[in-house]
């Protein structure tokens, strides 16, 4: 097994480019899994258990912490999380600073010998890393939300792959064959979203969100982020930043801007109503759609679902994303806290 905090040397050159599993126990109560004798993983947000699980498959037991309609960057694990981490072989998080307080209670309390892997800052070069509305680089945290970014998706599986394989050799042709299937999903829905996005024109592939989400993926899709209405500390704007925007959805002349289905903004309906464009509130940032145990709850299926609202509130064909079937590569035994 490796041992350490982090897998060192994962990290390969990207160039971006510019503009059935049941809910189970408690997840958070760690139970007796770690009596069972297979390797425990431990991760956090839910899009990020998806990808683990495709690649791992029913090979070891994986445990969400991070509860699905939680806001991961202030999320505060309960104290009696610590005994999930002290059971855990592997942990894989996002990094980045996406879910620090997370981090800090598992690195308290994870064995000596456990392997821990930050996915995003195996996956970009600091150099890479994107500053925003949400996440100025005055703070020091770049956008942590690689995973709506597919292509980077994908390298966040490679990463789990090789970790996996390099814990638990006796699974590493597993892991290989479920890494395949998992980049051939990837693939397909990379290829049906630049198909669905041609369809949109490039003036209105614009975006206001309610949380800056997208910006790997604007940059590696040629769309633009315009603004966020959750600014850095994560409080409402003022009104005078309320104002800016309402003036700059007119300029802009956007179909629509894009609310949260798990965090209702009154401030972005405010927003669509003053400047007269349609607001849609249904965007999920990591909260998967349908039930654990479902096809669409998954990373694929969340994917799936953002870039159809996407393209319909914007005008565009979906006929080539309606057309990518949505479906586990493998049995997704993982919990989901909810």
């Amino acid at each position: 097994m490796h041992t350490g905090r982090a897998l060192a040397g994962l990290a390969l050159p990207l160039i971006v480019v510019a503009a059935s599993a049941a809910c189970g126990k408690d997840a958070a109560a760690g139970g007796d899994k770690g009596d069972s004798g297979r390797i425990q993983v431990v991760t956090t947000v839910a899009p990020i258990t998806s990808i683990v699980a495709s690649v791992i498959g029913d090979a070891a037991d994986i445990t969400g912490v991070v509860p699905e309609g939680t806001n991961s960057h202030t999320f505060e694990p309960r104290p009696r999380d610590a005994e999930l981490f002290t059971q855990a072989d592997v942990l894989f998080v996002n990094g980045l600073d996406l879910e620090d307080p997370t981090q800090q209670l598992a690195e308290d309390n994870l064995p000596d010998d456990a392997t821990v892997v930050e996915l995003g800052n195996e996956t970009l070069r600091p150099d890479q890393y994107l500053y925003d509305f949400s996440f100025p680089k005055s703070g020091g945290k770049p956008n942590p939300h690689l995973w709506t970014d597919p292509p980077l998706a994908k390298r966040y599986a490679e990463v789990v792959k090789d970790t996996m394989a390099e814990v638990d050799p006796d699974h590493a042709a597993t892991y290989e064959r479920n890494y395949t299937k998992f980049a051939a999903q990837v693939d397909q829905l990379d290829q049906a979203m630049r198909a669905s996005f041609a369809t949109i024109p490039t003036a209105d592939r614009k975006l206001l969100t309610y949380h800056d989400a997208y910006a790997y993926f604007a940059e590696d899709y040629d769309w633009e982020v315009i603004g966020a209405i959750q600014v850095s500390d994560f409080e409402d704007p003022t009104p005078r930043e309320v104002a800016d925007l309402i003036d700059q959805v007119k300029a802009e002349g956007v179909p629509a801007i894009f609310g949260s289905e798990v965090f209702p903004s009154p401030v972005l309906k405010q927003i669509g109503k003053e400047a007269d464009v349609k607001y849609v509130d249904v965007l999920r940032d990591d909260d998967l759609p349908g039930e654990p145990g479902e096809a669409v709850h998954s990373w694929l299926g969340l994917m799936r679902f953002d870039y159809i609202t996407m393209v319909e509130a914007l005008g565009g064909d979906v006929e080539a994303l309606e057309a990518v079937m949505v479906g586990n590569v493998a049995t997704d035994t993982a919990e989901y806290p909810q």
